[in-house]
């Protein structure tokens, strides 16, 4: 292993033994979003060779059900995703894990790079769900306007209708699609209000297990609400984005510490200081 990003996820289950219904029972170790090089490979695996650096995709499904089957592997019953409880996490010396579940990484995309894949994947999965920026921290909106955000709304209020009617007043009308990242109340309020009638609502973030929607608002303006889970099948047009120069994700990281520093750059996280913040776990930190 060489990088390993933290996560909201990694921090959420550290500081409250659960993520929805999997829950902390012993020590497991965190970290999702990682890179790391090839030591070994197992019998029949040809498209990696011991040194070649991969990005790592974190979830391992059956390969037999029927979503599975269909594609839909992230939503497999028997779904296995790394740091969520009682599943191992990637921030750690070495991992074993499935070879097409590695991705070789072009000579031009650093390992950094390569952790960074997972989150990336994540927005790629939002837009493929939505079919076609509101944020409650300050900081991240000042990294969004400098990576190409055209508009940003810092929500600073508790009342998600004043807050959408600023999102509104921005974008000069009602959002086609939204995709709410925060997973907190009022953003998700505002992100239904500020969606256009009969648009769509995509959300990514994860809050508390049960929020307050406007329900009845989104029902009679047919506004469609759609989950997103994790990223299936995006993880080569990810890679694809970043090879090829159409997306820059080396300015968000802002924050790098070694594997025996992991607690101390988990209150890094927990303080809301920074964008991403790297745990690296090869010995010579390269």
């Amino acid at each position: 292993m060489h990088s390993v990003g933290i996560c909201g996820t990694d921090v959420h289950v550290l500081t409250e033994g659960s993520l929805g219904q999997s829950v902390l029972t012993g020590p497991t170790v965190s970290g999702h979003e990682a890179s790391g090089t090839v030591r070994q490979v197992g019998e029949g695996v040809t498209h990696l060779a011991v040194g070649d650096r991969v990005a790592i995709e974190p979830c391992i499904s059956c390969r037999y059900c029927t979503n599975c089957k269909a594609g839909r592997y992230y939503l497999c019953p028997r779904l296995k995703a790394c740091s969520i409880p009682p599943v191992h996490g990637l921030m750690c010396r070495y991992k074993v894990h499935p070879a097409d579940l590695c991705y070789k990484l072009p000579d031009n995309v650093s390992l950094e790079e390569g952790a960074l894949l997972e989150p990336l994947s994540v927005a790629v999965h939002a837009c493929n769900r939505g079919r076609d920026y509101v944020d409650i921290n300050a900081k991240r909106l000042e990294v969004a306007q400098q990576m190409g955000a055209h508009v940003t709304v810092h929500v600073t209020s508790r009342d998600s209708q004043a807050m959408a009617d600023q999102v509104v007043r921005a974008l000069g009308g009602h959002a086609d699609v939204t995709i709410e990242c925060s997973g907190a109340e009022a953003a998700v309020q505002t992100g239904i209000y500020a969606t256009k009638s009969g648009g769509v609502m995509v959300q990514v973030g994860l809050g508390a297990d049960m929020i307050t929607i406007p329900l009845v608002d989104a029902a009679l303006r047919e506004v469609d609400i759609r989950g997103t889970f994790a990223y299936p099948n995006c993880y080569p047009t990810a890679l694809s984005m970043v090879a090829s120069g159409q997306v820059n994700v080396k300015p968000l990281v802002t924050h790098r510490y070694s594997l025996e520093q992991a607690l101390e750059a988990f209150e890094v996280v927990k303080r809301g200081e920074g964008i991403k913040v790297m745990v690296k776990c090869d010995k010579t930190n390269v």
